[in-house]
């Protein structure tokens, strides 16, 4: 087997575990010359070596892993296996059987539903404060839905069956997975209701607090088509929208690079659902 310091792929990557969040593994548009994988295409893996991209990560960085009690951590530790997740990762695709859960670091993996038509939109972010795959211990083991990387960054992936038998004991790590679940259900609900209700600035605004919270770094790269497409709106509206709020000194936005100048009017920009959001994962997560 090759040693996790070596192990490297365009989709997967492992790399050693260590004490504080790592850099973000595609801090600069060229700082990966291989193409990334296909948006629906699963997760491989493949030996290729990029000592400079390695990160400084450790499980507890994850809020879930970070809460459990050193009696329910320690089973999982020694099969926690870090991975590098790239934009455009598939963690998932439709009706896919999962053979793991991940737990992100500094990605944020969108869950989102593609549409007959081609047509996307996003239903949930996950970043440090989740998982992702809850289909596999909530019994279902598959879902319609995708899991899609939008921003890149790491995570750790724990394998079906040591997550089950951890879970099925019910101790701590189910609690703690069963009321993120249930933050997450409210997120979907809500997103729900956006989209129905709020203006295309406010989901905007909204969408980019929600991700700024997510984020080990201050600047989000992402294509005005990637933000239409996770918002399920024309492109041309992402361009309105954000030139308006880039005209207002919320946030500066050039050539795909985001970066928030302005917190506190952005939130007030936002819809409520932002806040509702973020209360109820607030209020359901983990004490550790």
């Amino acid at each position: 087997m090759t040693p996790l310091h070596q192990a490297q792929a365009p989709a997967l990557q492992r790399a050693p575990a260590q004490t504080h969040r790592g850099p973000h593994p595609d801090a600069h548009p060229d700082a990966h010359p291989e193409a990334p994988a296909q948006p629906h295409e699963p997760l491989r893996q493949h030996a290729h070596h990029h000592p400079q991209i390695q990160p400084q990560t450790h499980p507890h960085q994850n809020d879930l892993l970070a809460s459990l009690p050193a009696a329910d951590y320690e089973p999982l530790a020694a099969l926690l296996e870090p991975v590098v997740l790239r934009l455009g990762d598939t963690v998932y695709a439709p009706g896919q059987q999962l053979s793991h859960v991940v737990f992100p670091i500094s990605a944020v993996v969108s869950l989102h539903h593609v549409m007959a038509s081609g047509s996307t939109a996003e239903t949930a972010g996950v970043g440090h404060e989740g998982v992702v795959g809850v289909a596999l211990f909530m019994g279902g083991g598959a879902t319609p839905s995708s899991a899609v990387v939008h921003t890149s960054g790491w995570g750790y992936r724990l394998p079906r069956g040591v997550l089950m038998q951890q879970f099925d004991r019910g101790g701590a790590l189910q609690r703690v997975l069963l009321r993120y679940t249930q933050a997450l259900m409210t997120q979907i609900a809500q997103t729900a209701v956006c989209y129905r209700h709020h203006s295309i600035e406010q989901q905007l605004s909204g969408w980019l607090m929600a991700a700024q919270d997510r984020m080990a770094l201050g600047e989000l790269v992402m294509t005005q088509e990637l933000l239409a497409s996770l918002l399920g709106v024309r492109r041309e509206s992402i361009t309105q929208a954000a030139g308006k709020l880039q005209q207002q000194g919320h946030i500066s936005y050039r050539r795909g690079h985001i970066t928030v100048l302005n917190p506190q009017a952005l939130r007030a920009t936002a819809c409520e659902c932002y806040g509702v959001v973020k209360a109820e994962l607030r209020r359901l997560a983990p004490v550790g």
